[in-house]
C-alpha cells in the first residue's frame, strides 16, 4: 500500500482503491494504466497487478480534475486602479500597462498563477492571450513556452485575442494570422470593442473565418452590458447564425453574455434555443460579471450573470471559469475552479442536489468538452487519468464543502500531493 504523500516514485500502473465519487453510487476501484484510466469498478472486485502501486484512499472522493476553458494569464495579478472602474477603464488601464510587458514579467505572473491552478487541481487551461500592435506576439510566444514547460501535467491552448478589436486596431489581424499558424493555438475573439454594430457583426465573420481556415475552434468575448441597448452586446443569435453557415458546431464558445440576464424569458428562450442548434458553448463567468455589471444603478444592482439554469433547461453546454485574476477586471480570485463553481451557486439560486453535481461538471467534464479535449468523458475507462483527490468522503457535497485537494494525478502520475494533519485538543474552560 502507498500513501498519498509517498507517490513520487509511483510505477506506470496505479489503483486507487474504495473511493467516492461524484454522481456513481457506492465506492469503487479506479485502475490506471500508463496516462489513461483503465477501469472504474466497484471497490474490491479489482485485482492490482503485480507491479501496480496501490493507494488506498479509505472513501475519499475521487473526480476528474479541473479544467479552466476562459483565462487570462498574461494580465493576471496586474492589480487594479484604487478607484475601480468599469468595463471602459478596466480596458484602458490595462492597454496602459501592456505597454510595459516583458517577457519575463509576463512569465512571472503566469507561473504564479499556474502553481495555485495546479494546487487547485487545475490540469487544462484555455488561456486568452493578448495580440495588438502594442503587446505584438510577446504574450503568445511567453505562454507557448509555457505549454511546452509544463507539459507533463497542464494541457493548455492559446486563444488568440484580440482585446482593443480587430478592425478598430489596424496591423492586429496579420498577428492573429501570423500566432495561428504556431501549435496550441485557437482563434479569439472581441467584438463589442469596435467601434459599431456593423464592425462588432464584422469581428464575428472574421474571427469565425479564420477558425475555419485553420481548422480550429473560436471563443469569443461576446458581450460585457448590462442590456441590448447597444446591439454591439446583443450578437449572440448572430454568433450562432454564423457559426452554422461555416460549419462550426461544436467549435464555437463565447464568454460573459451578461446580456441573457437583461433579456425577457421569450426573447433569451429564442436565443439560447439558436445557441443550442449550433452547439455553441456558453462559458459563464461570475467573478468577473458580478463586478463589472450594474455599476450604474444606484438601487436593486443587476448581478449580470448569465442564467445557467435557463442555459442547462435549453440544452446550451455551459462552463465556468476565472477569467481574469488580481487586475482591473476582476480584482479577487484564487485560480480555484471550485471556488466560482460555488459563486455561481449562491448567485444563481442552485439548491438541489443535481444542480450542486452540474456545477461541478461545469468545471470538469463540461468545461473540457468546450476544449475539445478527451477529458470531457470524465471518469470512465479510456479517459485521461486526469484526476484529483479531495480530502472529503462525500462525493456529492464538494462544490458546497470546498475540500483540500490532497492528490493531483496528470496523465496518470503524480503532479501534486498535499498531507494534511489536523489535531483536536480539549480547551479548558474559563474558571
Amino acid at each position: 500500500m502507498t500513501r498519498i504523500g509517498d507517490l513520487a516514485a509511483a510505477s506506470a500502473s496505479i489503483v486507487l482503491t474504495d473511493a467516492a465519487a461524484p454522481g456513481i453510487s457506492g465506492r469503487v476501484d479506479v485502475r490506471i494504466t500508463g496516462s489513461v484510466i483503465a477501469d472504474v469498478s466497484p471497490a474490491g472486485a479489482t485485482v492490482p497487478p503485480a507491479d501496480a502501486t496501490v493507494v488506498p484512499l479509505d472513501g475519499r472522493v475521487v473526480a476528474p480534475a479541473f479544467v479552466e476553458p476562459h483565462l487570462h494569464l498574461d494580465k493576471a495579478l496586474l492589480g487594479t486602479p484604487a478607484e475601480g472602474g468599469d468595463l471602459g477603464a478596466a480596458i484602458a488601464f490595462t492597454a496602459e500597462r501592456k505597454r510595459a510587458f516583458t517577457h519575463a514579467d509576463v512569465e512571472a505572473r503566469a507561473e504564479r498563477v499556474l502553481a495555485a491552478a495546479l494546487r487547485a487541481g487545475t490540469t487544462a487551461i484555455r488561456a486568452q492571450t493578448e495580440v495588438d500592435p502594442t503587446v505584438g506576439l510577446l504574450s503568445i510566444q511567453v505562454m507557448r513556452e509555457l505549454a511546452q514547460r509544463h507539459r507533463a501535467w497542464l494541457e493548455l491552448q492559446i486563444a488568440v485575442f484580440p482585446q482593443e478589436g480587430i478592425r478598430a486596431r489596424p496591423g492586429t489581424l496579420a498577428l492573429m494570422r501570423e500566432a495561428l499558424t504556431l501549435p496550441g493555438t485557437i482563434v479569439g475573439g472581441c467584438p463589442y470593442t469596435e467601434s459599431d454594430a456593423a464592425d462588432a457583426r464584422a469581428h464575428v465573420d472574421q474571427v469565425l473565418d479564420l477558425a475555419a481556415e485553420f481548422g480550429t475552434h473560436a471563443d469569443l468575448h461576446l458581450d460585457l452590458a448590462d442590456d441590448t441597448s447597444d446591439e454591439r452586446f446583443a450578437l449572440a443569435g448572430y454568433v450562432a447564425r454564423a457559426t452554422r453557415e461555416r460549419g462550426l458546431e461544436g467549435r464555437v464558445a463565447i464568454g460573459h453574455v451578461t446580456t441573457l440576464a437583461a433579456m425577457e424569458p421569450g426573447e433569451r428562450g429564442r436565443v439560447l434555443d439558436d445557441l443550442a442548434s449550433a452547439a455553441v458553448s456558453v462559458v459563464v463567468l461570475p467573478a468577473t460579471d458580478l463586478y463589472l455589471m450594474g455599476r450604474s444603478d444606484a438601487a436593486n444592482v443587476r448581478r449580470g450573470i448569465a442564467p445557467v439554469s435557463d442555459l442547462w433547461a435549453h440544452g446550451v453546454r455551459t462552463a465556468l471559469s476565472s477569467n481574469n485574476l488580481r487586475n482591473a477586471f476582476t480584482p479577487t480570485g484564487r485560480a480555484d475552479p471550485l471556488d466560482i463553481a460555488l459563486l455561481a451557486g449562491r448567485v444563481g439560486f442552485a439548491s438541489s442536489r443535481e444542480d450542486f453535481l452540474r456545477l461541478h461538471r461545469a468545471v470538469t467534464t463540461d468545461a473540457a468538452a468546450v476544449l475539445g479535449s478527451e477529458r470531457a468523458r470524465g471518469l470512465t475507462a479510456g479517459a485521461p487519468a486526469d484526476l484529483v483527490v479531495f480530502d472529503s468522503t462525500e462525493p456529492d457535497t464538494v462544490v458546497l464543502d470546498q475540500p483540500a485537494r490532497l492528490l493531483v494525478l496528470a496523465g496518470g502520475r503524480p503532479a501534486y500531493s498535499a498531507t494534511l494533519e489536523e489535531s483536536f485538543h480539549d480547551v479548558p474552560l474559563p474558571a
